[in-house]
């Protein structure tokens, strides 16, 4: 049974990373599923070498388990890299199943497997290994860790807001005299900070007009309602130049398309300065 756990189990283990490690570099795999490729977004470096670094670690436990047969240091040896092992596949199914829609099912495998070697070279402590496990996923479950999806996908109007914030109010009861169709964002989504933070706004609301080849940031109610103010005039104006019998002429802000000049996807931040400081709801920082 020794041998069995010990060696020959992790022999298949290495044959199937081995296997997947090849098809990797074919650019193809295993698995075909969606959590997979997630999956390999998430990393700081290229996925394919943690597939090396797993051929390394499946090999080192091969030698150690099968010099443990005779040896008591390496037994020692190798269920202290088993179970770091476990605990390393552990943390990264548990962060693939909190940020991920679903989980990459090669590192499912390979972390069943651990589980699997684990139960059989040593079944009376595997009750310690499982309550480590939970306890690995409980720990990340406490943590606010953003979820690989978009909030922004189709052309539209995508509104970051509050349900306690004034100035968002305006904006949404705007949106709701005009009947003007919007998503909203709630500005606890740990995406939506993250998106702030990155393009450096600090306060709400802020609305993101997504169109087919640009992307409008408005910041602070008085921008946002101005906006569609200048748009319903330019709609007025365009009808009285219509008229053959009149003429009017039409100012518009020079921030108005809010795209540049740039003729592919632009994305373009209008901010008002005198709204800085008296038109907005900064966002409380966790």
């Amino acid at each position: 049974m020794r041998f069995f756990a010990r060696v020959f189990l992790p022999c298949l283990l290495f044959v199937y990373i081995a296997i997947e490690t090849y098809l990797r570099l074919q650019h193809t795999s295993l698995c075909g599923e969606v959590g997979c490729a997630l999956a390999g977004e998430l990393l700081r470096f290229d996925h394919i070498y943690l597939n090396y670094f797993g051929l390394a670690g499946v090999l080192s436990l091969i030698i150690s388990g099968y010099r443990s047969l005779k040896s008591s240091f390496f037994e020692t040896l190798f269920f202290m890299m088993l179970y770091a092992g476990i605990a390393f596949e552990a943390t990264i199914i548990g962060y693939q199943f909190i940020a991920n829609p679903e989980p990459c099912l090669f590192c499912m495998s390979v972390f069943s497997s651990l589980l699997v070697i684990a139960f059989f070279s040593q079944m009376k402590h595997f009750a310690i290994v499982l309550v480590s496990v939970i306890l690995i996923f409980v720990g990340l479950k406490t943590l606010t860790i953003p979820q690989n999806r978009s909030f922004v996908t189709t052309p539209g109007l995508y509104l970051i807001q509050s349900e306690t914030c004034t100035h968002c109010k305006k904006v949404k009861e705007y949106f709701s005299e005009h009947h003007i169709a919007y998503t909203p964002i709630a500005s606890s989504e740990i995406n939506a900070r993250g998106f702030l933070k990155f393009v450096d706004i600090s306060s709400i609301p802020v609305l993101i007009i997504k169109e087919d080849s640009s992307m409008t940031i408005l910041k602070g109610d008085r921008k946002i309602i101005a906006h569609f103010e200048a748009q319903s005039k330019e709609v007025s104006a365009s009808e009285v130049l219509s008229s053959p019998l009149q003429s009017s002429t039409l100012a518009l802000s020079s921030d108005f398309l809010g795209t540049g000049e740039d003729a592919g996807c632009a994305l373009t931040i209008t901010e008002t300065p005198s709204c800085a400081d008296t038109n907005a709801t900064p966002i409380p920082q966790h």
